[in-house]
């Protein structure tokens, strides 16, 4: 800051004792002058705050400068929100159409008895992985509404195509390996969309505080104009995109070094990927079972009626498929869903976080390949009958849940430990 001409600098300097004590400030001026420091012009410009009542005020006296969340980051998320609700409002309309009214309510009814314990065990889980509540809701609406009404979509569309062309070896492809194809993809869109982006994130840093993403847009110093006018000096910053929005808060990159050779994903990067793709699959999950639940229910309403108009006596016999597919679906496997997308999970979580390159190439895409593998011999053991789904049931789908049950608990237990590690330093 240049000095005023004339004396009025050094009779500002020579103050009381008692001003220096107790200096006082009007609005619009300073008590002691210093450097001006030369702010950077942003792509989104800070809000504008009430400029104070003073003559002449300056640029720098404009107020503090307060971070806000940028434009583009509302828009999106605006975006997204009327995304899911378009795509609720189109589930709701498909659903109603293939089981009624009645169908729907008794199927939102049924669905909704397995869907606490679910999201209980997940919470559990949650408390190791920390994952934002923001995130949560997201991956929930995006499994309930978005997975769903494209599965429904795809999965009706290949089913015709490869009956039409293929007759009854179209029906069986169709079940077994196109819809859990489809499936799967459709629900792990969700943790492509939320952990992709951490590539870019990890890599920035922050000006104040160091960590990974600290800022969503700057503006980068540029060279000179090379033609610059008078009314536009040279030097001046030209504002320039920089891929660094906020980061989520449970990815954690190796160590830099040698030892970044040996680094291992953090028990806390892992869980986090299994609660995500838990929370996908149970609304995925949800709305599946009100779609089988509702058709079951209307199809052993219209048998009840027909038995009463041919005069036989109507009992509780009238609606065992609606039994059979709550027990089915909601008690013996309501984790069913949940076990294969969290290998999708699993899978990114180990790919942006490990530090060895084949590793971080294959994880993705084995964990994607082994749910879509666990969700065809599942949806095949529907068609070997009774004791051939009690098999498969109790071979393989009983031991992969208690494999995931371990992994929960050794990343409880081993979150505790380091805890319990950092409060003793």
């Amino acid at each position: 800051m240049s000095s005023p001409s004339g004396g009025g600098y050094r009779t500002s300097v020579q103050a009381s004792a008692d001003d220096r004590e107790m200096p006082t400030r009007t609005v619009g001026t300073r008590a002691i002058p210093g450097p001006r420091r030369r702010r950077a012009r942003l792509l989104v410009p800070w809000p504008a705050f009430p400029a104070p009542p003073a003559a002449g005020p300056s640029p720098d006296l404009a107020g503090p400068a307060r971070p806000v969340r940028s434009v583009a980051l509302s828009s999106v998320t605006a975006t997204t929100v009327l995304t899911l609700i378009g795509c609720g409002v189109l589930i709701l309309h498909l659903v109603r159409r293939q089981t009624g009214t009645t169908g729907l309510l008794v199927g939102l009814g049924l669905a909704t008895v397995p869907l606490p314990f679910v999201l209980g065990g997940l919470a559990w889980l949650n408390q190791t992985a920390r994952v934002a509540l923001r995130h949560t809701v997201f991956c929930l609406g995006w499994g309930a509404f978005a997975a769903t009404t494209v599965a429904i979509l795809a999965n009706g569309w290949t089913s015709s195509y490869l009956t039409a062309h293929q007759g009854s070896l179209g029906e069986v492809l169709g079940a077994d390996i196109v819809t859990p194809v489809i499936e799967e993809s459709a629900k792990g869109a969700a943790l492509l969309v939320l952990l992709l982006p951490l590539a870019p994130r990890l890599r920035c840093r922050g000006d104040r505080t160091g960590r990974p993403g600290a800022t969503v847009l700057r503006a980068l110093p540029g060279g000179r104009h090379p033609r610059a006018s008078a009314g536009r000096p040279h030097g001046r910053y030209r504002p320039r995109l920089r891929p660094c929005p906020r980061p989520l808060p449970y990815p954690h990159p190796g160590p830099p070094g040698r030892d970044r050779l040996r680094a291992r994903s953090r028990p806390r990067t892992l869980a986090a990927g299994v609660v995500l793709g838990g929370t996908t699959a149970c609304g995925f999950a949800f709305t599946e079972n009100v779609l089988y639940l509702g058709r079951a229910f209307t199809s052993d309403q219209q048998q009840r009626l027909d038995s009463i108009g041919l005069g036989e006596t109507p009992s509780l016999r009238d609606f065992d498929s609606t039994v059979q597919t709550f027990v089915l679906r909601g008690l013996l496997s309501p984790f069913a869903h949940p076990l294969f997308t969290a290998l999708t999970g699993l899978g990114l979580a180990v790919t942006l976080t490990t530090a060895r390159h084949w590793l971080a190439r294959l994880a993705a895409p084995t964990g994607l390949l082994l749910a879509m593998t666990l969700h065809g011999v599942w949806n095949a053991a529907a068609d070997l009958g009774t004791h051939g789904f009690l098999l498969v049931y109790g071979v393989l789908m009983v031991p992969c849940f208690a494999a995931l049950v371990c992994f929960a608990a050794w990343a409880r237990a081993r979150t505790a430990r380091h805890a319990v590690r950092r409060a003793k330093r």
